[in-house]
């Protein structure tokens, strides 16, 4: 990469001041436990989706001690409709290991963050980063998509590799707090402006020094979008039993659960092995009389 390219870090940070979301795990308030619930449930998933299950999971379970020893059935009805559910698993896991390993507190050694349960590279980096100030080169899709555009001057998209978090640590400011910054802002400028369809380039303060918008917006390789059918799959079927299964107050047998699933009707053999790996999973659970229920 050329020596010349920059990041105007000032241009950044100016825009986040003014124009970063006010989220609640944003604030100082929310402490590491609030950062590190954020980044699971937003994986994979909008922040108007998360926002108002993360507001009523935090005001159940504020630290990861209360989370340690909530019933797994409660904690999956909270979660309710976020998607992955699993992901729920994952962090009463990572709850209770932050507990039992690090006296209640989120750990703040990226190695250690690693270790818990649901947690990835990414993740890992994020919450070090925005909990625990350290300078990390965080890289989700939206700054891939903006480093892409503004510093390799292609339309390229897709999900973040190796090579991008190289590209950005050498962009970042050498201080913590100001590489900090500029990973967040970064994130809001691929969410809010820079983004994959529709870019706003009249109000990006990268615009001035954007690579792709000097060479005219050249097109770029082709998006992959895989094909996500949603009718009739594994993942439908599970949706809906899962839904049952939150709606109801005692363990139903499977035929009467399944009356309250439409997908039954269409394919039993499929309903049957959704539900089976539901309970594999630990998303379900079967009683001494064959009943079904949330753990």
């Amino acid at each position: 990469m050329p020596g010349d390219i920059s990041l105007d870090v000032s241009a950044l940070a100016v825009f986040f001041a003014a124009q970063g979301r006010d989220l609640p795990w944003r604030r100082v308030d929310a402490g590491p436990w609030g950062v590190l619930v954020s980044e699971i449930m937003l994986q994979q998933t909008p922040v108007a989706r998360v926002l108002p299950v993360y507001l009523q999971w935090m005001a159940r379970w504020s630290d990861p001690a209360a989370l340690a020893i909530a019933e797994t059935g409660e904690l999956i009805r909270v979660w309710g409709r976020l998607g992955y559910p699993r992901r729920a698993l994952r962090l009463q896991d990572a709850a209770r290991l932050i507990v039992s390993e690090h006296h209640g507190r989120v750990p703040s050694d990226l190695t250690e963050l690693l270790a818990l349960p649901g947690v990835g590279d990414y993740t890992a980096r994020a919450v070090a980063a925005f909990a625990f100030g350290q300078r990390q080169a965080v890289v989700d899709t939206n700054i891939r998509r903006v480093l892409s555009r503004a510093v390799r001057g292609v339309n390229e998209h897709g999900p973040a590799t190796k090579a991008d978090r190289t590209e950005l640590e050498a962009l970042l400011p050498i201080a913590p707090p100001d590489a900090v910054v500029t990973c967040a802002a970064l994130m809001e400028l691929g969410a809010m402006v820079c983004t994959a369809s529709s870019p706003d380039c009249a109000h990006c303060p990268l615009a001035p020094t954007c690579r792709w918008r000097a060479a005219g917006y050249p097109v770029g390789p082709p998006r992959r979008r895989a094909a996500q059918k949603w009718l009739g799959t594994d993942r439908q079927v599970r949706g809906q039993i899962m839904a049952a299964l939150r709606d109801i107050s005692e363990p139903l047998a499977p035929a009467e659960l399944a009356t309250r699933t439409p997908s039954y009707i269409v394919d039993q053999v499929q309903w049957e092995h959704c539900l089976a790996s539901l309970i594999v999973d630990g998303l379900a659970a079967l009683d001494h009389a064959g009943h079904v229920s949330l753990p």
